[in-house]
């Protein structure tokens, strides 16, 4: 049997040295090109329209009418109603206008439903029942037209719109301007408000979806406005008038 010596020579040696080493690579994989795919237009989007009113006993009555696809919301319409004529002879008018204007606001822009500051419980009890007159003649116009109403109160617009249930008027204004998209402030403070109060629905009614707690409101504050649905809007946004 033959006896297998050790070669003393070092691996290197054993190779001639005119022949290159060749390194072998694993086969890379074929590079894959993504191609953007362009998103089909939505078309069943649910489009929402509020009627935001900021009641005032004495001054201008604001409103504000927006809509909201559920991500964004934009303005179509606002502004305030100032008194023709001023005096406790000349209320019963005063109403008349309010009424009017609502009315004509509805017949418009068709909202799904109507919003409103509730009486301020810190008013003397004449400026309250003056105020809360002008909210039941609100409540009237919604109803001929079988619009329901939501009301809030000024606390719960101001944490719901600006995170804070005592941001002064000024912030108010920025941060409506800032929800809505506004290439300026909203003017006057009243209208701002008006505004406030529709994106304050439109928020309560986004938290009660996701919650899936259905569509009214606690049963301390009966009457509220179920969940809005509605078709798509056609409407075109429109400056101050």
């Amino acid at each position: 049997m033959p006896v297998l010596q050790k070669s003393t020579q070092p691996a290197t040696a054993r190779f001639p040295s005119h022949i290159p080493l060749k390194k072998l690579w694993p086969h890379a994989a074929p590079r894959r090109t993504l191609i953007a795919v362009p998103l089909s237009p939505r078309t069943n989007e649910i489009l929402i329209r509020v009627l935001g009113v900021d009641p005032a006993a004495a001054g201008a009555t604001g409103y504000g009418v927006i809509e909201s696809d559920g991500r964004r919301c934009r303005m179509l319409r606002f502004g305030a109603l100032r008194a023709t004529r001023k005096g406790p002879e000349h209320f019963p008018e005063r109403l008349r206008e309010i009424h009017a204007m609502l009315a004509e606001l509805i017949e418009e822009f068709r909202p799904h439903g109507v919003a409103v500051e509730s009486v301020f419980t810190a008013l003397n009890m004449k400026t309250a029942l003056r105020l809360a007159e002008v909210r039941g003649v609100v409540l009237l116009a919604a109803a001929q037209q079988g619009i329901p109403v939501c009301s809030y109160s000024p606390r719960e617009i101001k944490a719901s719109v600006a995170g804070y249930g005592n941001a002064a008027k000024e912030q108010m204004q920025l941060m409506v301007r800032a929800l809505l998209g506004m290439s300026e402030t909203p003017e006057p403070a009243d209208a701002a408000d008006a505004l406030a109060v529709a994106l304050c629905h439109v928020q309560t009614e986004r938290f009660r979806a996701r919650l899936g707690t259905g569509t009214m409101r606690p049963a301390a504050e009966p009457g509220c406005a179920p969940a809005l649905r509605g078709p798509r809007s056609r409407g075109a946004a429109s400056r101050i008038s």
